[in-house]
């Protein structure tokens, strides 16, 4: 099953002076078990782009199917937009600012209680989707979400959207306004989460880094067009291009070239930090002939963040 996108295009304002052309003729698969980054400067249209996938943004012209859901501008037959949200659950940047109820439990229910499930179902999905998150559902059930940190009023709101149990899970910006910590806690939940419940998801981050640590395709957003679509591998031999669009490139990409420019030759597609790290300690092998295991460097070593010197050393045995 999967989400077919036909020519969509979107115009904001129409035939007015402020009117502008946010989505061209777009079309896009998204396929069943994709885990897919969406990058784009601000204004390239991909916030726009995701918003019409469960029916937040009606169609003006062009056709969605999402799954046996149908989304035109036609003004009948209606799509069942109760359906559609439940198979695709958004989840937008800062949704901590979307907790309104008393306490955890209710917030995390709102979403099932909309399905028309029983209370039963609805007792099992929120304790499922709290614990999903990392929280301690007895702990945690029963007080105010305003009282929580940023990153627990954030698993919450995540939690509200799983406890509906999207096939399809999109996430905008999941990590903005996080300490770094906070980052890593959501990156891996988010892993977890494709796992565990929802086996497609969707991430619009405007950090290159951090969504190729899980993306295996990139879609690039440019002038409200799809200007690349390629596996996450691929997309980056298209540096130059991507530099002109105002698009950042990985850092371990940038590392990796200015050790080609002092003569430094590492393997092909290095796109990741662990990428990187494997490389080098290859090729360190192969100039001083000796055999360090790649195995031997530590996991966390994969999300060592270069800008900090405070960092433990990286080569140690576990």
């Amino acid at each position: 099953m999967s989400i077919v996108v036909k020519n969509l295009q979107f115009t904001y304002s129409a035939n007015s002076p402020y009117e502008t052309r946010a989505l061209k003729d777009v079309n896009l698969t998204i396929n069943e078990g994709d885990f897919l980054g969406i990058v784009g400067h601000t204004g390239s249209g991909k916030s726009t782009f995701i918003q019409h996938l469960n029916g937040l943004i009606r169609v003006q012209e062009g056709e969605i199917e999402v799954f046996d859901i149908k989304l035109t501008n036609a003004k009948k037959p209606k799509p069942d937009l109760r359906k559609l949200r439940s198979h695709v659950g958004m989840v937008f940047q800062y949704p901590e600012y979307q907790l309104f109820e008393e306490t955890v439990y209710k917030d995390v229910a709102f979403g099932p209680k909309n399905l028309g499930l029983s209370q039963e179902e609805i007792n099992d999905r929120v304790k499922e989707a709290i614990e999903l998150v990392g929280l301690d559902y007895e702990k945690y059930k029963d007080r105010a979400p305003f009282e929580l940190s940023g990153g627990q009023k954030r698993r919450v709101a995540i939690a509200g959207i799983i406890a509906m149990k999207p096939k399809v899970l999109i996430l905008d910006e999941p990590t903005a306004g996080l300490d770094p910590s906070g980052k890593e806690q959501i990156l891996s939940l988010i892993k977890n989460l494709k796992e565990k419940c929802s086996p497609t998801i969707i991430v619009i981050s405007h950090d290159i880094d951090e969504i190729t640590r899980f993306a295996n395709r990139l879609v690039v957003f440019n002038d409200g067009k799809v200007a690349f679509d390629e596996p996450m591998k691929e997309l980056f031999k298209h540096q130059q291009e991507l530099v002109e669009m105002g698009l950042d490139i990985p850092l371990a990409i940038k590392i990796a070239n200015e050790l080609k420019a002092k003569g430094i030759k590492l393997g092909e597609n290095i796109v990741t930090m662990s990428d990187l790290l494997r490389e080098i300690v290859i090729a360190y092998n192969k100039k001083n002939g000796t055999n360090i295991d790649v195995s031997k460097i530590r996991k966390s070593v994969f999300n060592f963040d270069f800008s900090n010197s405070n960092q433990e050393e990286v080569f140690k045995d576990e």
